[in-house]
């Protein structure tokens, strides 16, 4: 097989994996392996348990198959880790004690050109997690302006997104837009001057709607979430490091409402709803990186780690 080297600095490594609350004996999920780095982690702390490791992009399964192979309880799965549990199930695991998701792009997808992830270097406009499936060059040369303009502004939270995506429609009359300079450029001249002096590439924003569009990336996120919840047993972990806003706040939401118990009004003298909590944080905020990692890695910077423990299956208790 062809000896991929899949790079990535993982974010909040020690944190995460300490959060896990590892048993040698326990099973594991690593929903997003990438190079291979907490997979490898976690396998370390395993005797008799195991670990399954999903990564969608085949370049992240090339490189821990090579790098996880020397350990027994490692096991490689293809797929988007929204498909976790049917995953699993295949390999005859139903329960789980952790699962681990370091949700967005990797260092190995953004250093690798032709991947078309990034600004800083020319190269067809792709962005598939999967290299499967339409491209960003397909949504930004097929949908309407207004279509753009919504995943801009969605996705990418950004106030030019209407001037953004109609600059696109106008640049692509005289020819289709291939290549991520292409538009950059177009972006950079879209927006009004003063957003132009602002630090940062005018178009990240755009990039990251886009990249989160071409992938599905809040779904998959909210159907990865249920599904590692459902797997996980009583007194299992589930960790999650988010790199945005929009990610950071759906977990949030999720792990707040699988932390919250009785509903019932504040004036009830008794609760009636019996609602019980389902799940309790591990941190009441989150974790966010040190001031010397973010100095070591300042691809850091908007991580955030949050991890909840499940107390119960049941909903009402």
């Amino acid at each position: 097989m062809q000896n991929i080297t899949f790079s990535h600095k993982p974010v909040l490594f020690t944190e995460t994996i300490d959060s896990l609350n590892i048993r040698p004996d326990g099973i594991y999920i690593d929903g997003t392996a990438g190079g291979g780095g907490h997979s490898e982690a976690i396998l370390q702390r395993l005797t008799t348990g195991k670990l399954i490791s999903i990564d969608q992009d085949p370049d992240a399964i090339a490189a821990c198959t090579a790098r996880l192979s020397k350990y027994p309880g490692s096991i490689l799965c293809r797929g988007n880790f929204s498909q976790m549990r049917e995953l699993a199930a295949q390999k005859g695991i139903e329960r789980v004690d952790g699962v681990l998701l370091d949700i967005g792009v990797s260092s190995h997808q953004l250093d690798t050109p032709e991947r078309g992830f990034s600004y800083h270097s020319d190269a067809p406009l792709d962005m598939r997690m999967s290299q499967e499936g339409p491209t960003a060059a397909d949504l930004v040369n097929e949908l309407s302006w207004q279509q753009l303009a919504e995943i801009i502004s969605r996705y990418g939270e950004d106030r030019s997104a209407a001037r953004i995506a109609k600059a696109i429609a106008a640049a692509r009359e005289t020819g289709r837009i291939e290549t991520t300079l292409q538009l950059a450029d177009i972006v950079r001249e879209a927006v009004p001057a003063a957003v132009r002096r602002e630090p940062g590439h005018p178009a990240r924003k755009t990039f990251q709607a886009l990249r989160i569009a071409v992938n599905g990336e809040l779904d998959r996120l909210s159907e990865g979430l249920d599904a590692a919840f459902s797997l996980l047993r009583p007194g299992g972990r589930l960790a999650v490091i988010t790199f945005h806003s929009l990610e950071d706040r759906m977990v949030k939401r999720r792990m707040n409402e699988w932390c919250t118990g009785c509903t019932c009004p504040p004036d009830f003298p008794v609760c009636v709803c019996g609602k019980k909590p389902r799940a309790e944080l591990v941190y009441k905020k989150g974790l966010a990186p040190s001031a010397k990692e973010l100095e070591e890695n300042p691809r850091a910077r908007s991580s955030r780690l949050r991890v909840c423990t499940k107390l119960t299956d049941e909903l009402f208790t």
